[in-house]
């Protein structure tokens, strides 16, 4: 337990799968389905690409915002996404319903620089967030966040605190040097 008694709780993104397992005691709790950058895997500033390693919930957004709420800059813009808004702009990012903000653990490699440059995945924006239910999940498809279904992210983001582990990895053989 943790020091609030808590059940240690842990995310797992796991690339190859497109999925993210939320463990509890090391047991898992549920598994979603998901979307994950469609640049591959990689750190570096300006990539599109998604972060491996150890990362931490830095920040919690959009708690008390309806479900299909619309963030920029990660502030609720008032308006909550409909397909009408997605056919206005198709080419938008589109970043709803809840956010949360991940930090890198590992400097040089998801943390702080390296030598090509920033590799900082807080600094990048990278999060886990609601994206439009006509987006498909199980594809990579996002420019560097994890993508989730807007019901997921809001269920989930009720189980989660900000300080929960998250572990980005690349494939299934990955996971024993995580539990």
């Amino acid at each position: 337990m943790t020091p609030n008694n808590q059940p240690s709780t842990q995310l797992i993104i796991n690339i190859a799968e497109q999925t993210l397992t939320l463990l509890q005691e090391h047991t898992e709790v549920c598994r979603y389905t998901i979307s994950t950058a469609k640049n591959g895997i990689g750190s570096q500033q300006d990539s599109g690409r998604t972060p491996l390693g150890a990362h931490v919930i830095a920040q919690k957004i959009g708690g008390s915002e309806a479900i299909n709420t619309v963030f920029i800059g990660r502030v609720a813009t008032g308006e909550i996404y409909s397909a009408a808004l997605g056919a206005k702009q198709p080419e938008r990012d589109w970043i709803l319903s809840r956010i949360l903000w991940l930090s890198g653990l590992e400097i040089g490699v998801n943390k702080g620089s390296n030598s090509q440059g920033g590799c900082d995945t807080f600094q990048r924006y990278i999060y886990i967030h609601g994206t439009p239910d006509s987006e498909p999940m199980g594809s990579p498809r996002s420019h560097g966040c994890v993508r989730m279904r807007n019901q997921d992210i809001i269920t989930m983001f009720a189980q989660v605190d900000e300080g929960t582990a998250v572990s980005i990895i690349s494939g299934v053989s990955d996971i024993t040097s995580i539990k």
